[in-house]
C-alpha cells in the first residue's frame, strides 16, 4: 500500500503516461488516512485556526501533496482513455463530482492507448 504512495510522489511531475486504479485509490486511501493524522496533531496541539476550521500541519502537507494528487489523477484519467483536462470536471458543483469518480472507478483500457501501454500487462 505505501509502495503505490511512494511511487505517486516520486513521479509528481509526470502528467504523461497511466495509472492503475490500485495506484490511484492506494494513493488516496493513505492521503485520508495521513490527514486524519495531521488533523488529530493540529487538534492536539491547537494549531486550528476555528474559522476555516484548518490547522497548520494539515495545510502544510495539503500544499506538500496538491502536485502529485492531480498528477496521479491525470494518469488515472488516461488509464481510462480519457485526457486529463476531465478533472476539471470536478469544479462543477456536486454532478461533476459524481462524474469524476465514475471516470475514476473504471476499468483501464485494453491494450496500448494514445498515452502508452497498459500498465497491468
Amino acid at each position: 500500500m505505501f509502495d503505490w504512495y511512494y511511487k505517486v510522489i516520486l513521479n509528481y511531475t509526470v502528467f504523461s503516461g497511466r495509472a492503475r486504479r490500485l495506484e490511484y485509490w492506494y494513493f488516496t486511501l493513505v492521503n485520508v488516512l495521513v490527514n486524519l493524522v495531521m488533523a488529530i496533531i493540529d487538534r492536539l496541539i491547537g494549531l486550528v485556526v476555528h474559522i476555516e476550521n484548518f490547522g497548520f500541519f494539515g495545510m502544510i502537507y495539503a500544499l506538500f501533496i496538491m502536485i502529485p494528487s492531480i498528477a496521479v489523477t491525470v494518469r488515472r484519467l488516461h488509464d481510462s482513455g480519457r485526457t486529463g483536462w476531465w478533472a476539471l470536471i470536478a469544479l462543477v458543483p456536486i454532478i461533476g463530482i459524481v462524474v469524476l469518480l465514475y471516470f475514476l472507478v473504471q476499468d483501464s483500457e485494453e491494450g496500448s492507448n494514445q498515452y502508452g501501454a497498459n500498465p497491468k500487462a
